[in-house]
């Protein structure tokens, strides 16, 4: 009678489902049982083979630690098979070994071979939490503002200061500029044309007299003091300005470099300066998506749970979002969503465009906000999701239809706003895809028979692209155009742009004229041009909206 088999079973995930590989097993170890008696099994999977045969061809290395998290990425970026990560190993390792040399199992892990390997995206910020210049302990801000720093441009170090002259120097900048705002209020009623006053001309004077020595040269032992600081710091830190020009102008200079690392602070550092977030708190570092491996940008309002843990295992389909790699494995093996819910509505080549309603999909659109809140600044709408209608754009191969970004708008827009909130994919950015979108969002409101704009306020990318869209829209209708007069109404009717975003784009491009009374459009012909060369050099391999793929009808309502 063959002995009961024993197995070593992991935890199961979320939904309470086992590994998806425990059933091919059941059945090799029954097809093995039927032909004789054999010692006490285990439990065997790709990863133990794996994990054993190189144990045994180099004995040397070290084995990684049972863990849940990714693995390193190798030099080339992509990291290994998601499968390898788990270290299974079973209680008769002489066994395993034994089974590891059989050609036939051997050759099991080459069925992995078809998968994409893993990639990692948009590498964009370092959660070290600590100044990169050697030797600084992060304390004080070049601005005098702040008690902590975490960039270069914000050390005081890394400018040969301390964060008490930082202090002091925004103290006395203050000072200056509050006396400045007294003296321009004073002055605001006078003539234009007035006669600088007694303290402006002996303020002149200072200057004038503070420049004078400027371009004299440094004495032999301040050019030794300045080279031996060169070489013992090396890039770490700024060179020594001291009397290298006059006092006035390297105050200047030192005010021009505290505003500016005032303005290029990046969102994560503004908000650990302003004590929103420290280290170890709810800040989702990067996520784990599809075959991605995505860096985010912004804080999501992901529940504590799962921010708390750094890295998110998200579904590319259901968008369900999970704690680590294993859980995601089990539930890709019961994920039956190939696609987003709703009705597609545009199908050109591999591109596919889904309408999903807010209220019909609701757990759907949810995770969508979340999950564009890593990469958006501005986005506020996070489970209020019934009221809007959600367009999400896919790109389709043999494994499902894969998110490349979305719009949402408002069923009823009282400002006739056609897009409420708009996202391209960190992995799809830089490809088309985002003025694709916006072209579609201005499709649907031409069949609205509607002028739409975009609702404000725009992330600094969304503006870009939609100034980027109007005026290519705008050159192309110049091209078209053979008539003499031309109206904005016009140009607005025909192309669904709101009238007000054609008179901004219009003075960007220096086409807008007001003379005697009237206001004059201009037909620039190098810039039509430039645009039709450029059109003719992508070809016809430019990812456009084709209308005649469009299957939808305006929403009756909510």
């Amino acid at each position: 009678m063959p002995r009961r088999r024993q197995s070593v079973h992991l935890g199961s995930g979320s939904d309470g489902t086992e590994d998806s590989d425990s059933s091919a097993e059941r059945e090799q170890t029954n097809s093995s049982e039927s032909d004789g008696n054999m010692p006490k099994r285990t439990r065997l999977t790709r990863a133990s083979l794996r994990l054993s045969q190189s144990s045994q061809d180099t004995p040397d290395v070290k084995r990684i630690g049972d863990h849940d998290e990714s693995p390193p990425l190798t030099p080339t970026g992509n990291a290994p098979s998601s499968e390898s990560e788990l270290d299974i190993s079973s209680p008769n390792a002489s066994h395993d070994e034994s089974v590891a040399k059989d050609p036939a199992l051997r050759d099991s892990d080459k069925d992995l071979s078809h998968r994409p390997k893993r990639r990692r995206c948009h590498e964009t910020y370092n959660f070290n939490m600590k100044c990169p210049t050697p030797g600084c302990n992060s304390l004080g801000h070049l601005t005098g503002k702040h008690e902590r720093h975490f960039a270069v441009s914000g050390c005081p170090l890394y400018h040969n200061l301390s964060a008490d002259e930082c202090k002091v120097k925004a103290t006395t900048r203050e000072k200056h500029e509050e006396e400045s705002k007294v003296q321009e209020e004073s002055n605001r009623h006078a003539t234009r044309h007035q006669a600088p006053t007694s303290k402006q001309t002996r303020y002149k004077e200072q200057v004038t007299e503070m420049r004078k020595g400027r371009n004299s040269g440094l004495p032999k032992e301040q050019k030794e003091k300045y080279m031996e600081h060169r070489q013992s710091h090396g890039n770490t830190r700024e060179p020594l300005l001291e009397n290298i020009t006059s006092e006035y102008d390297l105050e200047l200079f030192r005010k021009a470099q505290a505003r500016a690392s005032e303005d290029l602070k990046t969102p994560q550092e503004k908000l650990r300066i302003q004590g929103q977030i420290t280290e170890g708190s709810n800040m989702i570092k990067t996520i784990m998506f599809g075959r991605y491996e995505l860096d985010t940008w912004y804080h999501s309002p992901y529940p504590e749970e799962y921010a708390r843990l750094g890295r998110l295992y998200v579904c590319e389909f259901c968008l369900k979002y999970m704690k680590s790699q294993t859980i995601l494995r089990r539930h890709m093996a019961k994920c039956v969503w190939k696609h987003p819910p709703g009705d597609e509505v545009y199908r050109k080549g591999a591109i596919s465009v889904f309408e999903v309603d807010g209220k019909k999909n609701k757990i759907y659109c949810q995770n969508l906000c979340l999950l564009a809140k890593l990469f958006l600044d501005h986005k506020t709408l996070y489970y209020d999701v019934e009221p809007f209608l959600f367009y999400v754009m896919t790109e389709a191969d043999n494994t499902g239809c894969h998110l490349v970004g979305y719009f949402s708008k408002e069923k009823n827009s009282f400002l006739n706003y056609n897009v409420s909130c708009i996202l391209t994919m960190p992995q799809y950015m830089r490809q088309g895809f985002g003025k694709m979108l916006i072209d579609f969002s201005y499709l649907l409101s031409k069949v609205e028979e509607k002028v739409g704009s975009p609702e404000r306020p725009l992330s600094d990318l969304g503006l870009i692209s939609y100034r980027s869209y109007w005026k290519e829209v705008l050159l192309r209708y110049m091209y078209n155009f053979q008539g003499k007069e031309i109206s904005i109404k016009e140009i607005s009717q025909e192309t669904a742009v709101n009238p007000v975003d054609i008179v901004s784009t219009l003075q960007s491009l220096q086409m807008l004229k007001y003379w005697k009374g009237k206001h004059l459009v201009l037909k620039r012909q190098d810039l039509i041009d430039e645009w039709k060369a450029k059109e003719t050099k992508r070809g016809s391999n430019n990812k456009t909206i084709d209308p005649s793929s469009l299957k939808w009808t305006p929403p009756k309502g909510t």
